[in-house]
């Protein structure tokens, strides 16, 4: 199974999401390398970057179902 290396840069504008956000990279966990969370208090938000390397369907996915949710938006990046 050939794997690509990405890195995800997640934007949470509502805590109510960020359960849902977690319990998605819960179940991909064996392809992330590191995350890190910044709560940025001055402007009421989360950034969120994750490293990845995964198959590209599982990264699509990833990104997917983390985009889909609700003030939240996701960037991935290439190597």
């Amino acid at each position: 199974m050939e794997t690509r290396l990405a890195v995800m840069s997640i934007v949470v504008r509502s805590k109510e999401s960020v359960n849902e956000i977690n319990e998605i990279l819960h179940e991909y966990g064996d392809f992330i390398i590191g995350r890190m969370g910044i709560p940025y208090k001055e402007r009421n938000i989360n950034l969120i970057s994750v490293a990845l390397d995964a198959p590209q369907d599982d990264i699509s996915a990833i990104s997917g179902k983390i985009g889909n949710l609700d003030n939240v938006e996701v960037k991935t990046a290439f190597a």
